[in-house]
């Protein structure tokens, strides 16, 4: 039998418990927006931003900010709540909004919304200039991590009978990075950091998972995994 490495099991209860510290996150990252954005400046592209599971536009708010004061043009991806229940069409509703970008589109996915955009790269290459995820599950045992059941109950089918044809794991055709945290209380460390050959580049940050979306370490890995990707 294999033995599961510490960064492969699913996050002990006090990093769960932990996930309170977002409330600090939050005011941690509102005033560290103009500096962030200051500190990176962006060149125009479109950066589409997707929520993770359950989650709508709203909750992206802070990274859509920042972006757009760096100089980017951020997008919410306006398809509503992430429901897994609706991933089946959640592809074709993406290509629909990506087909009002005249270039290729840099996608910025928290969590389940992290996994869609890796995906919909797959799908469509020419269409994404890159991926960016946040704290995604998409390597290793799917159960591995403590979103897993409340996934097949609202998705109504198991965990590992995916929706998408493609293997989760398989990186897609384009720069791919995955930002990670060992402080995440939901998803595991390897879960969302992935192998080598599963992503191009790996940035940890020291947030819990809902912190991806306001933490300032995680803006900051956004604005940088952006700054440092070929132009397109």
């Amino acid at each position: 039998m294999r033995i599961r490495l510490p960064d492969e099991i699913p996050p002990k209860a006090r990093l769960t418990w932990g996930e309170a510290r977002i409330v600090r996150d939050y005011v941690a990252g509102r005033r560290s927006e103009s500096a962030l954005a200051a500190a990176y400046p962006g060149d125009g592209r479109t950066v589409l931003l997707l929520p993770g599971m359950f989650s709508a536009d709203r909750r992206m708010a802070m990274h859509k900010r920042v972006l757009i004061k760096a100089g980017y043009d951020a997008q919410g991806w306006e398809l509503g709540r992430n429901f897994p229940h609706k991933l089946g069409d959640v592809m074709d509703r993406l290509e629909d909004r990506l087909s009002g970008f005249d270039r290729p589109t840099a996608l910025v996915g928290w969590s389940l919304g992290g996994l869609i955009a890796r995906e919909y790269a797959k799908r469509a290459p020419q269409a994404v200039s890159e991926v960016i995820t946040m704290g995604s599950p998409f390597s290793g045992n799917p159960r591995h991590n403590k979103a897993w059941r409340a996934y097949e109950i609202a998705a109504r089918h198991r965990i590992d009978a995916s929706p998408f044809a493609a293997t989760i794991s398989e990186k897609p055709p384009v720069q791919t990075t995955a930002i990670w945290s060992a402080f995440d209380g939901i998803i595991p460390p390897r879960a969302a950091r992935g192998l080598p050959h599963e992503r191009d580049a790996a940035i940890e940050v020291r947030c819990g998972h809902l912190g991806y979306v306001c933490a300032p370490d995680a803006i900051e890995a956004v604005l940088k995994a952006l700054s440092s990707s070929p132009r397109t």
